[in-house]
């Protein structure tokens, strides 16, 4: 199919809207929409913002000039699904209600594929997510806990991570298929993952509480330490406010702060326990590289780094002393997020039979 038409993608945020357009691998143009924080706070349920949200995207694409009609596909920010391969999905109803109603958990990613299959309509075009953040590739061992009842699972920034291999693979000269590398995603939460033949077969699950800690969540904690915190702290466990867990922990709660400003100021003011701070979660950072070096049996490619890298130089720069032995080490600093999904559709375009489709449950 020809790349002539543009691909409008949408990366909805807690406050924010992002949205881009490309044509074929060009970057036209790309938009944050700020939306009013007590606005947004009027809405009882993330899912009646859709309008809200739609209408301002309408607006600014208005506003800027853009041509809608010369949108042939809509990609929208993957969500919380039932755990699925990784690709390039179409928009259909079962997905829909599972996002809809919450079916695997509420998260304002869930409004990325109902925005993108309400413009599309509009349009008449289709709508795609590529790679949701719970893409689960994980090698049947790694799933195993200890608990028969508990098993790990595989929620994380798959969206940048696979972008970032392809992007690694590029550097180094071979098909990403091919290579073994470990990617490192660093913004407001850290995940890492184990890349092998083309699939994320291990990955720290940061929404569940595991791996290192970062600017706001506590990542892995004692179990006992943990349990004994709360009887001590609350009457009950229905008690305890989780959100302490994913956003007042880790940086916050060490250095009263999550501004990356302030502590690199501190840092070069010599501040001895921010140093100690941030070289503590380096070190978990890199602890959580070699245990992944393992997954890969030692032979690795490349150690590729992405994220908000600018704003986190400062653990980048305390990682990478003690992992460089590992493999030669990569960094592309940015969330290509945007870039991602829309590789993911010109994929589908040009090989309409690879397009997945979703299902509400596994086939027996």
């Amino acid at each position: 199919m020809s790349q002539s038409g543009r691909v409008l993608v949408i990366y909805p945020d807690m406050y924010i809207t992002t949205i881009g357009v490309f044509e074929g691998n060009h970057h036209l143009y790309q938009q944050t929409i700020i939306h009013d924080e007590d606005e947004l706070n009027h809405f009882d349920q993330l899912n009646d913002q859709v309008v809200y949200r739609k209408q301002a995207i309408f607006e600014q694409l208005d506003l800027d000039g853009m041509n809608t009609s010369r949108f042939i596909s809509v990609c929208g920010r993957g969500g919380i699904l039932r755990p699925i391969r990784g690709g390039t999905y179409q928009v259909n109803d079962a997905m829909l209600y599972d996002l809809k109603t919450n079916a695997y958990g509420e998260h304002v990613s869930n409004l990325g594929a109902i925005l993108a299959y309400d413009i599309a309509e509009n349009l008449n075009i289709q709508a795609y997510i590529v790679d949701p953040p719970v893409v689960d590739e994980m090698q049947k061992i790694a799933k195993y806990t200890g608990i028969p009842e508990i098993k790990r699972a595989s929620i994380f920034h798959s969206l940048n991570h696979r972008h970032a291999g392809r992007i690694a693979a590029k550097q180094i000269g071979a098909a990403y298929s091919s290579l073994k590398l470990i990617s490192i995603h660093i913004a407001r939460g850290i995940t890492i993952a184990s890349h092998h033949s083309g699939k994320i077969i291990d990955v720290t699950n940061g929404v569940d509480g595991e791996g290192p800690f970062t600017i706001d969540r506590s990542g892995s904690v004692p179990l006992k330490g943990f349990l004994n915190y709360i009887s001590e702290q609350y009457s009950s466990v229905q008690d305890f406010d989780w959100n302490q867990l994913q956003q007042a922990g880790g940086l916050k709660a060490y250095l009263h702060t999550e501004d990356p400003a302030i502590i690199r100021s501190r840092l070069l003011q010599g501040d001895p326990h921010t140093k100690e701070i941030i070289e503590s979660q380096a070190y978990q950072i890199a602890k959580e590289i070699g245990a992944m070096s393992t997954v890969l049996h030692g032979e690795v490619d490349g150690i590729v780094f992405t994220g908000k890298i600018n704003e986190n130089d400062f653990v980048i720069d305390a990682i990478i002393p003690r992992i460089n032995w590992i493999a030669d080490v990569m960094v592309f600093p940015g969330k290509n997020d945007l870039e991602a999904m829309n590789e993911g559709v010109l994929e589908i375009l040009n090989n309409p039979g690879e397009v997945k489709i979703y299902v509400a449950e596994e086939a027996n």
